[in-house]
Order: C-alpha cells, then sequence, then structure tokens
C-alpha cells in the first residue's frame, strides 16, 4: 500500500501543466462530457447550465467538457432537453457559460453529438437514421427520458450521410464563434459515428461500410469537414470508445483491428483521442495493453482517458503507466465539483451516489438529492 507521501508524490502528476495542440491547460484534471438533459425544450443553456459548468472551473479542473450537443435540425438530436449548437441562438446561449469558465481559470469544448440511430427524442424529424436498418441493441434509456425499445433506423442516403456531415462542421463553427477553446467529435458509446464503425450495426455495401476504412469514412469526412470551417489553429479532438451506452460489452476484433483504426485516425488533423472504457486502466482485449495505451502507441496524438477514475491513484497511474495526457472523471466530477482541490489538500472523497442520476440525470433531480442529502 502506497504510503501517504508516495501517493502525493504519484498523484502530483495531475497537476503538471500540459498543452493538446495550441492549447495550454493548467493540470491534467478535465471534467467528461455527461447528458444532462437540463437545456430548454427548444435545446438552448440555462442559468442552471451556467452554474453547474462554472461549479467544475471554480473546483480546479483545467479542462471541462460539455455534454454532447446536438448538430443540426434534422436527424441528430438524442434527447429531449439536450441543447444543441443547430442555430444562433443556441450558439448565443452558451456565451455566459464560456464567459463564466474563462474567468475561473479553467478552458471549456464543446462535444458535438449526432444520436443517430439511438435517438429517442427529436423534435425536428420523426423516425430516426443510422448506416442500415437494423433495430440497436438494449432499451431506451429511462433516466433520459425513454422508454421501451429503440425504433427501426431507416438507412441513410449518401446525401444524408453528407448532410450530417455539414451539421458537424457548422455546428464547430458555431462553437468558435461562442468562444469555445475547441470541439470534440463524438465517435463513440454507440452514437452515429460509432454506428458506421461498429460491424453488425452497419451493414453497407457501398463506400461507407465493409473494411474499416470504409466504415471510418464517415468519421474521417467530418474530421476534415470541421477542420477546414475552423481553420487550422482551433482545437479539434475525437471520443473514442468499443463499449456503446446500449452495449456494454460490445469489442472490436482484438489489437490489430484498433491498431488500423487508431493508425487511421492519427492521420488527421485533430489534437487528441479521448478513449473511454468503464474501467481505463484494464485491458482492452483481455490482456495486454488498455485501450488508452493503444490509441497513444498507433496514434501518435495526445490521449484523453476516461473510465472510473475517480480514485486519485488510478487517475495518476493512467498518465504515469498508459501513456494518457489527460483524465477525464463523470461520477467523480458529479460527487465532487471540486475534486481536484479535494485531492491537492488530502481533503475526503466520497463514494458515487448514483440517486444524483435517478429518476432523471437532470439538474434539477441532482439539486434535489443534494438537498436532500
Amino acid at each position: 500500500m502506497a504510503t501517504n507521501s508516495t501517493a502525493k508524490a504519484a498523484t502530483q502528476r495531475l497537476f503538471d501543466s500540459v498543452k493538446l495542440g495550441s492549447l495550454a491547460l493548467d493540470n491534467r484534471l478535465a471534467v467528461a462530457p455527461m447528458t444532462r438533459i437540463s437545456a430548454t425544450e427548444t435545446g438552448h443553456a440555462t442559468a442552471p447550465m451556467c452554474d453547474y459548468y462554472s461549479a467544475f472551473a471554480e473546483g480546479g479542473f483545467g479542462l471541462i467538457i460539455t455534454e454532447g450537443l446536438y448538430t443540426d435540425e434534422a436527424f441528430s438530436q438524442g434527447y429531449h432537453f439536450q441543447p444543441g449548437l443547430a442555430d444562433a441562438s443556441q450558439r448565443d446561449a452558451w456565451k455566459p457559460i464560456v464567459e463564466r469558465v474563462h474567468a475561473s481559470g479553467a478552458r471549456i469544448i464543446a462535444q458535438l453529438m449526432h444520436a443517430g440511430a439511438l435517438s429517442q427524442g427529436n423534435r425536428f424529424r420523426s423516425g430516426t437514421r443510422g448506416p442500415s436498418a437494423e433495430r440497436p441493441a438494449g432499451e431506451q434509456m429511462a433516466f433520459y427520458r425513454g422508454a421501451g425499445k429503440y425504433p427501426l433506423p431507416v438507412a441513410m442516403s449518401v446525401t444524408e450521410i453528407e448532410e450530417a456531415i455539414a451539421g458537424f462542421a457548422a455546428a464547430a463553427l458555431r462553437a468558435c464563434e461562442a468562444g469555445f477553446d475547441g470541439v470534440e467529435i463524438h465517435g463513440a458509446n454507440g452514437y452515429l459515428l460509432d454506428q458506421f464503425l461498429t460491424e453488425g450495426v452497419n451493414r453497407r455495401a457501398d463506400a461507407y461500410g465493409g473494411t474499416v476504412a470504409g466504415r471510418l469514412r464517415i468519421t474521417l469526412e467530418t474530421v476534415e469537414a470541421v477542420r477546414a470551417a475552423v481553420g487550422p489553429d482551433f482545437i479539434v479532438g475525437l471520443r473514442s470508445s468499443q463499449g456503446k451506452v446500449n452495449d456494454f460489452h460490445h469489442k472490436w476484433r482484438g489489437p490489430e483491428e484498433a491498431a488500423e483504426i487508431y493508425g487511421l485516425l492519427g492521420g488527421l488533423p485533430i489534437d487528441y483521442i479521448h478513449t473511454t472504457e468503464f474501467e481505463a486502466w484494464q485491458p482492452a482485449f483481455g490482456d495486454g495493453a488498455s485501450l488508452a495505451s493503444l490509441a497513444k502507441r498507433h496514434s501518435g496524438l495526445p490521449v484523453m482517458a476516461n473510465g472510473s477514475l475517480h480514485d486519485p491513484l488510478r487517475a495518476a497511474e493512467l498518465i504515469s503507466d498508459h501513456g494518457a495526457d489527460v483524465v477525464t472523471l463523470g461520477r467523480g466530477a458529479l460527487t465532487h465539483a471540486d475534486w481536484p482541490h479535494r485531492v491537492a489538500t488530502d481533503a475526503e472523497i466520497a463514494e458515487f451516489d448514483g440517486r444524483i442520476l435517478a429518476p432523471l440525470a437532470d439538474l434539477e433531480n441532482a439539486e434535489r438529492f443534494r438537498a436532500a442529502a
């Protein structure tokens, strides 16, 4: 067991400064994107959301990544009361949040998300779209106001794929205009871009299916479109995972396929890859390297690692032993918005209590939970 002095030395690396592309961070601690379904019905960020995000900045996190923001007024929205970046008014609603986070010394990145076939609430269109007409596994998430099985999606036409890509690019430009420090393209957790990558979900026979390169084509084209929209200096990242919100146990074919995927992603004009697993330090394929390690090795890019890293020693291990440049916290940040300050001062860190997300994972429920605690 580590002594207090050795533990302190190990966790000190979490507080080293680091750069992601041109973006300088005061430490290696970031808040992971977490869906909170607390915007207005029309997708506008709210005053409670401003308090929520700024609390992490005030608590010492060097970087905050927003929840997934829908990108267009077609098929991208995933949840009722999800915030968006699909028009100018939604863009402007984010400006006070960005300004307040910056005033507290942190940076903030907007995560851009297209839910695809996993959409369970879209005020713009009826029905869903995906790479193929395959009903998603599992059931809709009740704590995001869903119920029952996912609907059967319609396979996207090439024109609809192009429209989705254009939506990512337009939303990225709005993020830049709102003052965000960068964008993170959501290519993970079973949402649209990940649906295209996933065998069995993507059964296309055209250029967007088949091989790894074909199944990654929409991701590659999305990144290129976003980069063209925001220019060379704005931060662009990409989130990557094996598991999905509707299929926790999904795996790629093995380390060889991971090497191919991350090799292709490493050739893109992005500033980092953000990997997420249930437990980030575990081998990605039964034994051997973690997903974060594989991403680092085969892409050559800076890596953020996410997954049950609320133990400070575990978080430090991802940096010292797995090659991660930044660690991102979800449950740990929800438990303590001032998690970095607590680690720095050896203050108590409580266990996560799932009631903060039940029956709904919104800010109103979290406030009720804290009031009753």
